[in-house]
């Protein structure tokens, strides 16, 4: 025979508008960081659209991988400079156009 469980939250029990007040809370807090980290991110894309590409740090060379010499190749993915496009300045020009 399986005991009986009580349900947890019903109707009635006092800690619902204690969670909906934080939960209210939590978004009148998080809601305006998101707009103010979201502009800021608008500006770092607008006045400085190249990042350092992530395989090669920035160097435009990156250890190759099968070798057994610790040769250094051109690094294919930012076609040896160094920079990638970022994301935000990538969904700028495709909105733009």
């Amino acid at each position: 025979m399986r005991p009986h469980l009580a349900a947890t939250a019903t109707l009635t029990d006092p800690s619902l508008p204690a969670l909906a007040a934080l939960t209210g809370y939590a978004l009148a807090v998080l809601l305006p960081a998101a707009v103010v980290w979201l502009l800021g991110y608008a500006i770092a894309c607008a006045l400085a659209p190249f990042g350092k590409c992530r395989r090669c740090q920035g160097e435009g060379k990156h250890a190759a991988r099968l070798s057994l010499t610790a040769r250094r190749t051109w690094c294919r993915r930012c076609d040896a400079t160094g920079l990638r496009l970022r994301v935000g300045r990538r969904i700028w020009n495709h909105l733009r156009h």
